[in-house]
């Protein structure tokens, strides 16, 4: 037996696979954004406390004051006893801290009384534009110019409503005339915040590559464009008003199912198919910068005290495109 080479014939030459014939290289690239961060932060908010949670929260909180109540009041007791002077210096320390206490509660007290009145006028005002009764009309005027007063930034508009509801005998008619001269000024106010705060959001996610950032800020902008929100429209929620309004606008985005959104608002701004031509992080941050713009139109709907009837309510890609062209170097 002799070793040599070995000759290998194939059996089909030509059934091998030309590059023609080749699969298509599958498309890696990444999904399109969502908004992820925006999306989280709305169910957050809008999701509704549990009983079981309230109730331990409430237990807990209850059973932590009486704690520390004891303990301060044996603590100053006993200090009461061996150093009088310190004891009584301590005492004054506690009652100023309980009078702080006490001024802060009664200034959410009074916030929430601020947007109990706003949310009256908004139901005035659309019971008066569902009559169309003049006297109704004026009546809700009237409230509303009472409702302002004070505010040297609607001095000039109520001083042009003064001039000119003498002139209007149409109910539907005095009502745009209000919504004009003192709520347009208010509306341009409050899209400015909406903005900025959309503009806040998308630089942090674009920029900063830790997903419970995006989230934390996220929250935290829209809470505080929607207590502004509020504050510009008269609202002047407190800490546990900025959370209920923001329970409120969250929880109707997310029934409507309006925390969503994909090129078609974003095409506005570069052309169809903007966000495949960025990062991934890049068109995270452009989503929940319109995202933001969408909870803040809901907010001016829910914090304004009148419905948007004569004025046009501010588009959403308008916002987008004023508060997000300069991330395309417009």
């Amino acid at each position: 037996m002799t070793n040599g080479p070995v000759l290998i014939d194939l059996e089909d030459k030509d059934a091998a696979p030309s590059v023609q014939e080749a699969a298509p290289v599958p498309d890696l690239a990444s999904p399109t954004p969502e908004g992820q961060a925006m999306v989280m932060a709305s169910r957050l908010a809008a999701r509704p406390p549990s009983r079981l949670a309230r109730w331990f929260w409430g237990l807990l909180g209850l059973l932590l004051g009486t704690v520390v109540s004891l303990a301060a009041w044996e603590f100053i007791t006993a200090l009461l006893e061996r150093t009088p002077i310190l004891g009584w210096g301590v005492t004054a320390l506690v009652c100023v801290f309980l009078l702080v206490v006490l001024m802060i509660a009664l200034r959410e007290i009074a916030g929430f009384a601020r947007l109990r009145r706003v949310d009256s006028l908004r139901h005035a005002a659309e019971a008066a534009l569902a009559s169309g009764e003049t006297k109704a009309a004026r009546d809700m005027v009237e409230t509303l110019d009472r409702f302002y007063r004070g505010r040297p930034d609607t001095e000039w508009g109520r001083a042009r409503l003064a001039e000119r509801k003498g002139e209007v005998m149409d109910g539907d008619a005095l009502l745009a005339l209000a919504e004009t001269e003192l709520l347009a000024p208010l509306d341009k106010a409050a899209t400015r915040e909406i903005e900025a705060a959309s503009r806040q959001v998308a630089t942090v996610t674009a920029l900063v590559p830790l997903a419970l950032v995006d989230v934390v800020t996220a929250l935290g902008t829209n809470i505080r464009m929607i207590r502004r929100i509020a504050e510009i429209y008269g609202g002047r929620a407190g800490t546990l008003g900025s959370w209920r309004l923001l329970r409120a606008v969250m929880t109707h985005l997310v029934a409507t199912g309006a925390v969503a959104i994909g090129d078609d608002m974003l095409g506005s701004l570069a052309g169809g198919g903007v966000l495949s031509k960025l990062s991934r992080r890049f068109g995270e941050g452009l989503v929940n910068g319109a995202l933001t713009a969408r909870v803040g139109v809901a907010a001016m709907e829910v914090c304004r005290p009148m419905p948007f009837t004569r004025a046009r309510r501010p588009s959403v890609s308008g916002i987008v495109k004023r508060a997000l062209t300069g991330f395309f170097g417009g």
